[in-house]
């Protein structure tokens, strides 16, 4: 029986990058981070898939391997592989809203990294997020400047969270934050599984002149243990759905207006 032949020196570079990237990463950061092309990223990670070394997912892959015993929920990019086309629709209408120049914070969401890569189409602008992938996407292109905040670093979310990173955030005046959530409830808006993303939320958005949610429809069924900031400081939901009536009365109340990324489709 022949031996399976060694991986190529491309594959043993895909391997690596992910290893760095914390054992996750989409293929446009995997090829900006290898200067070849996302069609040579997707070949190599298949390769990689049928040898078991990595597995697939919408726009990207993770390494293969056993959970780290801190992990209390899906890893990053198992969610990056979760309604991919809904989560680009969302950020396609994000993007309108956020004009050349203007200083913006990006939080470490896989609906958030779509915003990222849809703001490759902007210029001169102020990027501080905790987000390795965030931070890949938006650094040193296209007149940017990344900021990408200190603290503890969480392998599973691929960013930075604590007391550093919630220091450095409330040093900055954000024209824009986009924000993400594990859950929306219409009693206490913005919901997470994690205390120490909670606690950046609202040193954020304390400094924010406009703070946009991003996320698709199936967290307004989810639950999470730890509060947001005050829904009052929201300022707008951009989601592929409509929310049920609770959350819908529950947005008005608080004034938070909401964008559907496409009513064609509610209305089918």
């Amino acid at each position: 029986m022949s031996k399976p032949a060694p991986p190529s020196h491309r594959e043993v570079e895909l391997l690596e990058t992910l290893r760095r990237l914390g054992g996750s990463g989409r293929s446009a950061e995997l090829a900006l981070m290898l200067d070849v092309s996302e069609e040579t990223v997707r070949r190599t990670i298949k390769t990689l898939a049928k040898a078991g070394s990595v597995e697939r997912v919408r726009g990207g892959a993770y390494l293969v391997g056993p959970r780290s015993s801190g992990e209390t929920g899906p890893s990053f990019f198992r969610r990056m592989g979760e309604n991919p086309d809904e989560k680009a629709q969302i950020a396609a209408a994000v993007l309108p809203r956020i004009e050349d120049g203007m200083t913006v914070f990006l939080d470490v969401g896989s609906t958030t990294s779509f915003v990222a890569e849809a703001l490759r189409q902007r210029r001169n602008l102020t990027v501080v997020t905790n987000s390795i992938g965030v931070a890949q996407l938006l650094a040193n292109h296209n007149g940017n400047r990344l900021h990408l905040l200190g603290g503890e670093m969480c392998s599973d979310d691929r960013g930075t969270f604590g007391p550093v990173a919630e220091a450095q955030a409330a040093r900055f005046a954000f024209d824009v934050v986009v924000l993400s959530a594990d859950a929306l409830s219409p009693k206490y808006g913005l919901l997470f599984h994690n205390a120490a993303e909670a606690e950046l939320t609202l040193a954020v958005t304390a400094a924010a002149e406009q703070v946009i949610v991003v996320t698709t429809h199936s967290k307004f069924t989810e639950s999470a243990p730890h509060r947001g900031p005050a829904p009052q400081q929201l300022s707008l939901l951009v989601s592929d759905r409509e929310p049920g009536k609770k959350l819908a009365r529950a947005l008005t109340d608080w004034g938070v207006a909401f964008a559907l990324t496409n009513p064609a489709a509610e209305e089918a």
